[in-house]
């Protein structure tokens, strides 16, 4: 026997257009037949000798007890959906953000938006805050002393971190000056943390590569007059960390020291007496320690001459050392002892007279600046070979002008000759 169901699409409903189908079925069964595929959104009972109802489909319907077509429709376009659903899943494209967990260095700013920088954060984020707030300090100082605004650049660097270049060019006092933080998130391969163990045993020597935080703050100011000398100095963090941030090795290092271009002993003496008096309170050894060692790092070999009359300098000061804090505290002194130990100089020298002899040497020793900085200086190289690295901050250290004259000798028992002999025999000055 065939009887014929009509498909109505837009309920999904299919219902008898022979009144005479309820005759072979039981209510129970009609009402199975009916309601089992009606669309939830739609169940009211539709004129069954409706004249505009669209084609009916014609199959054979067997009189059975328990026969229902309609749930076996549903079944068939539930494996079609899932199916389609679950190669869309398989095939589309997935956003980074869903997946990958957030970087140390989204941490970190998630941190300083919702806590702050406290006493008990992590040494990186106190350091940065720290060097930041000398940063703004310094600037603010030598501005007034210029009477010239430095021109200020904010950056970011897309593998994390972030930094401040504030650079003045040809102001009243300084032909170029800078004051830079840096900060810098990364990862450390291999051939890199094998050459940190040599210094710094705690770190695993089994690791392919390593999660690192780098932090300084870095100042160099050329000034106009060649009375007046150029300063450099440079204080900075290291910190190796775990895939959660957590910190493994550490150190602090820096120093600052000084390049004249003609030699007032009364401000060597007060340069390297203000250092000494910051070293002092953390502990005497320091100042004789790192001025001997500032004097061997910035020497110029193939010159065979110092680069100026030094400083101090340190590197890889870790637990070994002293504990964290003390360190912190310690770099906290030598960074805060600078406008006291570069200021009164700069007053005294900024106006005296010189000519076109005295610029003239000016430029051949900030030849020497240069070849030092990008021959033998460790931060310059370290800067410059890592990636994504702000190359113009790098070399902001660099002075705007620079001269080298073949085979250039000073006269015999001029100004120039005597600093020429301090260079390469450097003294005690305190």
């Amino acid at each position: 026997m065939a009887t014929t169901i009509q498909f109505l699409p837009r309920a999904g409903r299919m219902l008898s257009r022979q009144p005479r189908l309820e005759s072979y079925l039981c209510k129970k069964q009609y009402q199975q037949l009916r309601f089992a595929s009606v669309s939830p959104i739609s169940r009211r009972k539709p004129s069954i000798s409706d004249p505009k109802k669209p084609p009916s489909i014609k199959f054979p319907l067997e009189k059975q007890s328990g026969t229902v077509w309609a749930p076996r429709l549903r079944i068939s376009v539930g494996v079609v959906f899932v199916g389609a659903l679950i190669y869309s899943m398989l095939t589309s494209p997935v956003s980074p953000e869903l997946t990958e967990s957030p970087s140390i260095a989204d941490l970190d700013s998630r941190s300083k938006r919702e806590s702050g920088v406290t006493a008990s954060s992590p040494m990186r984020l106190r350091m940065e805050e720290f060097i930041k707030s000398q940063q703004r300090e310094i600037v603010s100082a030598l501005e007034e002393l210029d009477g010239s605004k430095f021109r200020t650049d904010t950056w970011n660097r897309a593998a994390g971190g972030d930094g401040i270049s504030c650079v003045l060019q040809n102001g009243n006092v300084f032909e170029k000056a800078g004051v830079n933080v840096s900060i810098v998130y990364g990862t450390l391969p291999r051939p890199a943390i094998e050459k940190m163990r040599v210094n710094h045993k705690a770190l695993d020597p089994d690791l392919t590569s390593l999660e690192f935080f780098a932090s300084g703050l870095s100042i160099v100011l050329h000034p106009h007059n060649p009375m007046v000398p150029t300063v450099h100095l440079n204080y900075r963090y290291f910190e190796t960390m775990d895939k959660n941030g957590e910190g493994k090795a550490w150190w602090f290092g820096g120093g600052t020291d000084l390049t004249p271009s003609y030699l007032f002993d009364e401000d060597a003496i007060h340069f390297h007496r203000t250092i000494k008096d910051a070293c002092d309170r953390h502990d005497k050894a320091y100042y004789p320690r790192f001025k001997a060692w500032c004097d061997k790092y910035f020497y110029i070999p193939h010159r065979q001459e110092s680069r100026g009359v030094g400083g101090i300098f340190f590197d890889d000061l870790d637990e070994e050392e002293k504990d964290q804090e003390e360190l912190f505290s310690f770099v906290r002194d030598c960074l805060e002892s600078f406008l006291p130990s570069y200021l009164p100089i700069i007053e005294r020298r900024k106006d005296m007279p010189y000519g076109e002899r005295e610029k003239e040497w000016q430029q051949l020793r900030r030849g020497r600046y240069v070849e030092f900085n990008l021959v033998h200086d460790r931060g310059t190289s370290f800067g410059l070979n890592t990636p994504s690295a702000r190359v113009e901050s790098i070399l902001m250290s660099l002075p705007l002008t620079a001269r080298w004259m073949y085979m250039h000798a000073p006269d015999e028992g001029s100004r120039e000759e005597r600093l020429l002999g301090i260079l390469k025999k450097p003294i005690d000055w305190v």
